[in-house]
């Protein structure tokens, strides 16, 4: 990953407009080429927040295809990472397990807290003994990203911003209206590429999560991450590092998650184990219509499951969520 340019400082455009001295030449070519050398720096800064859009399209291409990727795990990379998110939480390299498709995990899952137990070491009165891992992990995420979110500086404006009401929310506009409209440059990464993926990528697993609920009925699902099916909060920072919006000051955790969702899938944290899952076998999508951001989801008409892990587990329609 190439480290991120730095925003040039801002032109002023309110001075007052010169003639340059080769437009009195009287060769007309010359005069020609001194206007448009004249134009150049001033047409560059108006589209400056259209260049990082569409720097910020490829991002959000390069990480929805990593949420849709059906290739084998890097296991040695994704075992890398999560062994040193475990050492942030002062805990040893676990024993690894890994298994080809969710369903396959169920055995390996028992003992493991739910979010009701993460919410009693908040909002309740604290069991005895230490809070699960996945606590930790839980709290550990929200300060990286709360973290990353302090970083962010606005790129150079080039038009007036546009106005609302605190009590109201941004509108929700296609790019080039928002962009001409002067929405804030973060606001459309928000709509745009976090928003956007999570819609893609929420189609995938909630779905699947539904289906293995439906193989443990008698307790929810523990809690877990969903490996390269998280990859629309990353996807959201990685554009504003990469494309010279935030610092990097918070590089080795941000990287960490990040080599996790680009190595594997799902995966569940247990003090002495963490149970992998392989990434699906099969993920079979087509674009939402009347969406502006790329947006897609399963082709549940087709003939086959359009989600399907290595072990033949599918994930039928009929475990959709609306």
């Amino acid at each position: 990953m190439s480290a991120p340019t730095r925003l040039a400082a801002a032109v002023s455009t309110n001075l007052p407009a010169q003639r340059h001295p080769a437009a009195t030449s009287a060769d007309p070519a010359a005069a020609r080429r001194a206007a448009a050398g004249s134009a150049h720096p001033r047409a560059e800064r108006i589209d400056h927040r259209g260049d990082l859009w569409r720097q910020a399209v490829e991002i959000r291409r390069e990480w929805l295809e990593v949420g849709l990727s059906t290739a084998p795990a890097d296991r040695a990379a994704a075992e890398h990472a999560i062994t040193q998110i475990y050492a942030r939480h002062r805990r040893t390299r676990p024993r690894f397990i890994w298994v080809q498709s969710p369903r396959a995990a169920v055995p390996h899952l028992d003992g493991l807290p739910t979010h009701e137990t993460l919410r009693t070491w908040i909002t309740g009165r604290r069991p005895p003994g230490a809070p699960p891992l996945a606590g930790d992990i839980a709290a550990g995420l929200s300060r990286l990203r709360s973290a990353l979110a302090d970083d962010y500086t606005e790129p150079p404006r080039d038009r007036p911003p546009m106005k609302r009401k605190k009590t109201e929310p941004w509108p929700a506009l296609p790019a080039a209206e928002a962009l001409a409209a002067g929405l804030p440059f973060l606001e459309l990464l928000r709509q745009g590429v976090r928003e956007s993926l999570f819609r893609s990528l929420s189609g995938i697993y909630l779905p699947t999560r539904a289906a293995l609920q439906a193989q443990i009925p008698a307790a929810p699902v523990p809690v877990g991450w969903y490996g390269h099916q998280d990859a629309s909060w990353i996807a959201y920072f990685d554009c504003q590092r990469r494309l010279g919006l935030a610092p990097r000051r918070e590089s080795a955790a941000f990287d960490t998650w990040a080599t996790l969702a680009r190595s594997a899938g799902w995966w569940w944290p247990a003090e002495d184990r963490c149970i992998l899952v392989e990434r699906p076998a099969v993920v079979a999508v087509g674009p939402i219509p009347g969406t502006w951001h790329g947006e897609v989801r399963p082709r549940w008409n087709l003939d086959r499951p359009p989600i399907e892990y290595r072990d033949g587990w599918p994930v039928h329609p009929a475990a959709t969520t609306t």
